[in-house]
């Protein structure tokens, strides 16, 4: 009964302390089947073993997140009133999975299960990709819209400067937003198309003519650079507001290429987005029109022109908003035949930059496939880094004055302390234990069953103490409870 559960308050409670912060997540790509499924056509049975494995995983080294590709190329990982289900998942696009299930719902339940949070990672404007080996459905938007569609190299890309493409991909995340209980949504690098070369080996143009000449009729005066880059600007602030009005405590990421612009900061060279990719991710996190910002820093620290301390030093310069800074490292790059792949070290020495660099906050690593493998030993050095559970740093300015989430009632159970059901806000409980003069920590999925809602007490606890995390991070008052 209820009144079996015990609550003692605590009193001053600045003798307890708080556990760490740090974002630690994994991308889960589904383009090309390069991390779930495994291949096309997989069956669904096997599919969710493959993702409850992908979760475990994530458990066992110590990460609090997974950044999961729902939207690789117009198509959907999920059931969708506005897209096709994904080629990448029964192998013909339009078909859905047999037996039929949402495989975002499945991935989301599971994470938070896990006490892992789930971001839904889309790209708004690839629309088909060379590893689609089939025909577009009849539902695609390259056969129900062939006028916003652009055909460019091997791919097709929806042309940003059309307002109907603007409204269609808001349209997209927004339905995700509100209908899945996703802890973020997210997106990477791909906005304008990195460069293709013709059959001349020049780089192709892309041909968006129409769209532009439109503008310009309409009394439009921005060169086709700028207008490029202000097409995607109005993409991200829309995104941005959008997402908040559906639900405040969402967070948006954004990954975007490492350099801004060569030369910035000095001495570094290498690709420039603003002017090829017209993505001013700069001006993004200036503006605050995201929550956090994981630029893809996948180079090793001592390539000096593309030096991951310098860049990560210069992203936390231009963080004016006071956002999160959670920089994208490649575990990818581990390993390898010969010698020619990084040792596992160089992961552990890029997290410990991120841990001392002033205004950063976490890391997120490409991809789930090589660390599922232990490719190069990348996990175990991962679960040796990651020792320590960590929350998810908070994001209080989401929720603005909204009060903080309530603990659960808990009991003690032998060496246990188990929790009643929470409240809706509460998404994580922490218990801090002092033992031996020393206080740990564990973190406790508050979404869990009630048969493993509860953490272990050691036989040498002296004090007991809990707290609750809501939505946005931000933790209670702590609870005593004695034994």
């Amino acid at each position: 009964m209820f009144l079996a559960w015990l609550i003692v308050c605590s009193g001053p409670d600045q003798a307890i302390p708080d556990p760490p912060r740090e974002f630690r997540a994994a991308w889960v790509a589904t383009v090309a089947n390069i991390d779930w499924p495994s291949k096309k056509g997989l069956a669904v049975a096997d599919q969710q073993a493959e993702m409850r494995r992908i979760l475990d995983v994530c458990k066992d080294v110590g990460l609090n997140a997974v950044v999961f590709q729902v939207r690789p190329m117009c198509d959907a990982l999920y059931e969708s009133p506005l897209e096709p289900w994904s080629e990448f998942l029964s192998g013909t696009q339009g078909v859905a999975p047999t037996p039929k299930y949402d495989p975002l719902t499945f991935a989301v339940e599971e994470a938070h299960r896990r006490g892992l949070e789930l971001h839904a990672w889309f790209n708004p404007y690839r629309a088909w990709q060379p590893a689609a080996k089939g025909t577009p459905a009849e539902n695609h938007i390259s056969r129900r819209r062939p006028d916003l569609v652009v055909t460019y190299g091997k791919h097709l890309w929806l042309d940003p400067g059309e307002l109907d493409v603007l409204e269609h991909s808001l349209e997209v995340v927004v339905d995700v937003v509100r209908r899945y209980d996703v802890d973020g949504i997210h997106f990477d690098d791909y906005f304008y198309p990195y460069p293709e070369n013709g059959p001349d080996g020049k780089p192709l143009p892309f041909r968006d003519g129409v769209s532009f000449a439109n503008y310009r009729a309409a009394g439009g005066w921005m060169s086709r650079d700028d207008w490029r880059r202000e097409n995607v600007n109005q993409f991200i602030r829309e995104m941005y507001q959008r997402t908040k009005d559906a639900k405040p405590w969402v967070k948006v990421g954004i990954s975007p290429f490492g350099i801004w612009r060569p030369g910035n900061p000095k001495g570094i060279q290498g690709f420039d987005q603003y002017g090829r990719l017209y993505a001013d991710a700069k001006l993004w996190f200036e503006q605050g029109w995201l929550d956090y910002m994981t630029p893809q820093l996948y180079w090793p620290i001592k390539q000096e022109a593309q030096s991951y301390p310098k860049l990560l030093a210069w992203w936390a310069e231009q963080n004016r908003m006071h956002r999160h800074l959670w920089p994208g490292g490649s575990v990818s790059r581990v390993g390898g035949e010969g010698g020619k792949g990084w040792p596992a070290s160089e992961i552990a020495d890029q997290i410990e930059i991120a841990r001392k660099q002033s205004g950063a906050g976490g890391n997120v690593h490409f991809s789930m496939k090589a660390i599922l493998r232990n490719q190069g030993g990348v996990a175990d050095v991962l679960k040796k880094t990651y020792e320590r559970p960590a929350l998810i740093p908070a994001s209080p300015w989401l929720v603005g004055e909204a009060s903080v989430a309530e603990p659960p009632p808990a009991r003690i159970e032998k060496d246990r302390l188990r929790f009643a059901k929470p409240i809706d806000d509460v998404r994580q409980i922490v218990v801090a234990v002092k033992g031996n003069d020393k206080w740990t920590h564990q973190i406790v999925p508050a979404k869990a069953d009630d048969e493993h809602r509860f953490a272990k007490i050691p036989q040498n606890a002296g004090r007991i103490a809990y707290a609750a995390v809501d939505r946005v991070g931000r933790l209670s008052m702590w609870r005593e409870i004695n034994r």
